[in-house]
């Protein structure tokens, strides 16, 4: 385990519980600001650790979709156990496994998605992963966080584990990228102008297709990891002043 990665579990003995989910090759530690302003306002919090993350890429290559999305449904039935409105928050891919639990409990009270990833890929971009599989690549180079601010950092891996990227999309994205209209709990969208690893309009798909109220702040001074950029504590106080009213 990486230090800093992990998972938070956290009981206030309030009625409001947030799961707070991290994206892909990300760590707990990529959303903890958010979860820790969650722990401030007196909201029970969740944050769990996906499988693979955290530790290192090798342990990632062999986990899926259907591994992430048990973890989210375990840290959201944790939660539910205990309070009585559940919000779900997600950054990245952590947005899509929080779309994607929505979609199977209509209770959810709200959504918090910051840059998701939300439209499915084109067939030439799966070829081109299936073609690097099958020349025996595991994992595509990639270089650091996408992260404006030159004094902030993240925990995440360096590289882009391929089988586990072909199966967020395939597995994960596509499915649902045409459900968004089915949710009507109230959204909070947070989205940076400048993303360079996932499109904006990702997030425009998202709140075009979206079947509820939306509220969308666009970020000027961030990139993708807009948890841990110059607009954090936008993010953080958005988010919630968010939960408190959607469950007041």
């Amino acid at each position: 385990m990486l230090p800093g990665c992990e998972a938070v579990s956290h009981a206030n003995g309030s009625a409001v519980g947030v799961v707070v989910i991290h994206g892909f090759t990300g760590s707990p530690f990529s959303v903890r600001g958010v979860a820790d302003a969650m722990i401030a306002a007196s909201f029970d919090v969740e944050v769990p650790r996906l499988p693979g993350h955290g530790t290192t890429i090798d342990d990632m290559l062999p986990t899926t979709w259907a591994d992430w999305s048990a973890e989210v449904a375990a840290a959201r039935a944790r939660l539910a156990a205990r309070v009585d409105h559940v919000v779900l928050a997600g950054q990245s891919m952590g947005a899509t496994l929080a779309l994607a639990s929505a979609l199977d409990d209509p209770s959810i009270a709200g959504m918090v998605c910051i840059n998701p990833l939300t439209r499915p890929r084109t067939a030439d971009e799966i070829e081109m992963i299936d073609d690097l599989l099958e020349d025996g690549f595991g994992v595509a180079p990639g270089g650091s966080s996408d992260i404006a601010d030159p004094d902030s950092h993240d925990i995440s891996y360096e590289g882009t584990p391929l089988a586990p990227i072909r199966s967020l999309v395939v597995d994960g994205v596509a499915p649902i990228s045409t459900r968004f209209g089915e949710l009507a709990m109230p959204l909070r969208l947070f989205s940076s102008r400048t993303d360079h690893v996932v499109d904006p309009a990702d997030g425009d798909h998202l709140a075009d297709s979206w079947g509820g109220p939306v509220e969308r702040t666009f970020l000027e001074r961030s990139y993708h990891v807009a948890t841990r950029d110059y607009d954090r504590e936008v993010v953080e106080r958005g988010s919630v002043d968010f939960v408190r009213e959607v469950t007041s």
